[in-house]
């Protein structure tokens, strides 16, 4: 996966120095994490090379799905993670195959229109793999991640608690041209 923006390459998380330090950053931090269900934030710069080798070996068995780095073209610096993935069979029962997008970026790198860019990216990559719906979810007070959400153009479904074991909103964007 390498996808190029204005400002952004959205491509696969490597082993470089640079991005286990990057990933380790982004994830050791509560700010990012409180968001993501993660039990707790990286206690050590050894957990990024274990978090990126199990993303890895996760979606090589999910062709076309991921969590990619988002590199900033200028400084080459990765501001944050972008994912397109299957959500988790939910909790009230069968699913229907679901694909989730989402986003992590570090601190530094929010208030810039980095996630809506990515996302934009990612949307148009689900398009081409063939997908004619895809969503998102957050927490009901993750005021940011919900306002990427509405600038990407999806429809709010309503609360949910079918993933993750948490209350969440749920938004949801069809491939135009598919209602």
């Amino acid at each position: 996966m390498r996808v190029e923006t204005e400002r952004l390459i959205i491509r696969e998380w490597t082993d470089s120095p640079a991005d286990l330090a990057r990933n380790y950053d982004i994830y050791r931090r509560e700010e990012v994490t409180r968001w993501l269900g993660m039990p707790t934030p990286l206690s050590g710069p050894a957990q990024s090379q274990l978090v990126i080798d199990r993303r890895r070996e996760y979606y090589a068995a999910e062709p076309g799905y991921g969590v990619w780095a988002a590199e900033s073209r200028d400084t080459s610096v990765v501001a944050g993670s972008v994912l397109l993935k299957p959500l988790p069979e939910p909790a009230d029962g069968p699913g229907r195959g679901e694909v989730e997008i989402g986003w992590h970026f570090h601190p530094d790198s929010w208030g810039h229109g980095y996630a809506t860019e990515a996302a934009r990216a990612v949307l148009a990559y689900g398009w081409a793999l063939g997908l004619t719906e895809i969503h998102a979810i957050a927490r009901p007070d993750n005021a940011p991640s919900l306002a990427v959400m509405r600038r990407l153009g999806m429809t709010r479904v309503g609360r949910t608690h079918r993933w993750y074991d948490i209350e969440a909103e749920l938004y949801v964007i069809r491939k135009e041209g598919n209602g």
